[in-house]
């Protein structure tokens, strides 16, 4: 178990260190990615479900992959499946980690109804919840004219679907 965290760390620095060098790149605000970060520790600290915190995780990760194809876009770094090697790659940092300290495929860890990793659905429900919000606000961006309707709307609508998932699943938790 000791060599799998070693293994988790030096991925994690190796991203985290290639985030220095980045350079700027708006495709989900950055506002909305601190928002999921934020959701998924304070989750984690004060103990609530893990599938609200798979919410979150998921959300973060769909950022991070938008993030990173519009980078690669404005690099002009094309190449073919890249948009499937990119998504494999968050899922893998994220996924891989996970299992390997325990945290995801805990048996006591599951959803009744269908016996699933209650943080592995998260992320999977979050994943979709985000991705859906921010499809949606850039649809309705291009109907409006390529203006927003209301501010910070770029940052709520990717957002309120977490939120309004995290409260329907705090109370199927409970």
């Amino acid at each position: 178990m000791k060599k799998n965290k070693k293994i988790s760390l030096y991925l994690f620095s190796i991203f985290a260190i290639s985030l220095l060098f980045a350079k700027k790149v708006w495709a989900v605000c950055p506002i909305c990615t601190l928002a999921v970060g934020a959701g998924v520790g304070f989750s984690r600290y004060i103990g609530i479900d893990d599938t609200i915190t798979g919410l979150w995780i998921g959300g973060l990760i769909v950022s991070m992959i938008t993030w990173t194809e519009s980078w690669l876009d404005k690099k002009r770094i094309n190449f073919k499946g890249r948009i499937y090697a990119n998504i494999a790659g968050y899922i893998l940092l994220v996924i891989v980690p996970l299992y390997y300290s325990g945290i995801i495929g805990n048996p006591l860890n599951t959803l009744c109804a269908c016996g699933m990793d209650k943080l592995l659905f998260g992320i999977i429900a979050g994943s979709i919840a985000f991705w859906y919000g921010a499809s949606w606000y850039f649809y309705l961006k291009e109907k409006n004219g390529g203006h927003a309707y209301f501010p910070f709307q770029k940052v709520a609508m990717p957002v309120v679907p977490l939120i309004i998932l995290s409260l329907i699943y705090y109370f199927l938790t409970r």
